[in-house]
C-alpha cells in the first residue's frame, strides 16, 4: 500500500489572509485538524489545530492582544512544509513525521492531491495483524497538571514537555481528567472583544438571620484546568495490543490513551507511540 491509498481527500483550503477565528469555524464544521493554506492556486503553508495552542504559549506574541477574527492565517501557519509523493510507502510516511516531529504531510503531485496524517497512519495499523503490547511502548511518566492550575501552567507544561495532552489530578493526586493540545485550541481564544474566556463567581456576604445569602458582587476570573478537561475516556489496559489501541484511536479520533494497570492510569499511549511500533 502507498499513502494515496490512506490519505485524505480532497483537502480544505484557506487564504493567507483569512481570520484565524474562520480556520477554527472550518475545522469544527468538518471534523478536521489541518487546512492548507493557498494564494494563487499554490500551497504557501498549512495551519493545524496544533498551530492554534503553540501560539498561545509564546510571550505576548502580537496576534495574541487581538480577537481571533482579526488574526490573518499566515501569522501562524507553518510555511513550507515538509511535503510527500501519492507513491510513497506508508513507512515512509510515517518516518518523515517521526524525524520532523510532524502530524500532517501534504500529498503533492502537479498540485495538492490530498493530507496524511498520523491518525490515517493509525487507522492503517489497526487492520494490521502485530502482537506488540501496550506495555512495550507507552509513556510510564505522564506530565500531569492539578485541576486547579491556571491555563496558562496547561500550555506551559505541554510545550515544555513537548507532549499532547496532560492528565488533570484532584488534590489527593488521583487522574480526574486530560486536556489536550486541541481542546486549547478550539476553545481557549480571544473573543471578538479581545478578551481570553473567563468565568463569574459570586462573592457571598454572610447569610442573613433568615438564611438567605446576599452577593457583593460578581469577579470575573480566568478559566483552570477543570474548566476544559475532559472525563479520562478510551482507556486502555497495559496488557492489551497496540493494535487493539489504535482500533479505539481510530473509531473515537483520539490523540492519546490513559494507560490503565490495576485500575490506577500509569501513562499515555500516544499516535506518535502507536506509530512507532509499526
Amino acid at each position: 500500500m502507498s499513502v494515496s491509498d490512506i490519505m485524505s481527500s480532497p483537502v480544505y483550503i484557506i487564504g493567507p489572509d483569512e481570520p484565524v477565528s474562520h480556520a477554527r469555524n472550518l475545522m469544527f464544521r468538518h471534523k478536521i485538524s489541518t487546512l492548507v493554506v493557498v494564494e494563487n492556486e499554490e500551497m504557501v503553508g498549512i495551519v493545524t489545530k496544533s498551530d492554534m495552542s503553540h501560539r498561545l504559549a509564546q510571550a505576548e506574541p502580537m496576534w495574541r492582544r487581538r480577537p481571533i477574527d482579526k488574526i490573518p492565517i499566515k501569522t501562524i501557519m507553518t510555511e513550507e512544509p515538509i511535503t510527500i509523493y501519492p507513491e510513497a510507502s506508508i513507512s515512509q510516511a510515517a518516518s518523515l513525521m517521526l524525524e520532523n516531529g510532524i502530524e500532517n504531510l501534504p500529498v503533492i503531485k502537479n498540485g495538492v492531491k490530498g493530507i496524511v496524517t498520523v491518525m490515517d497512519i493509525v487507522t492503517h495499523i489497526s487492520k494490521q495483524d502485530m502482537t506488540t503490547k501496550v506495555s512495550e511502548i507507552y509513556t510510564n511518566e505522564p506530565v500531569s497538571v492539578n485541576r486547579h492550575h491556571t491555563i496558562n501552567h496547561v500550555i506551559d507544561e505541554l510545550e515544555k514537555n513537548h507532549v499532547s495532552k496532560v492528565i488533570v489530578t484532584n488534590d489527593p493526586g488521583d487522574a480526574v481528567g486530560m486536556i489536550s493540545t486541541r481542546d486549547l485550541a478550539l476553545s481557549i481564544m480571544k473573543d471578538n472583544e479581545g478578551d481570553l474566556p473567563s468565568k463569574n463567581v459570586k462573592m457571598a456576604r454572610r447569610p442573613t438571620s433568615g438564611g438567605e445569602k446576599t452577593y457583593r458582587y460578581v469577579k470575573d476570573v480566568p478559566l483552570i484546568a477543570e474548566d476544559i478537561m475532559v472525563q479520562l475516556y478510551g482507556i486502555i489496559n497495559i496488557n492489551e495490543t497496540v493494535v487493539s489501541a489504535a482500533k479505539i484511536m481510530s473509531k473515537d479520533n483520539l490523540t492519546d490513551l490513559p494507560v490503565e494497570d490495576d485500575g490506577a492510569i500509569v501513562g499515555i499511549l500516544s499516535r506518535k507511540d502507536v506509530m512507532q511500533a509499526r
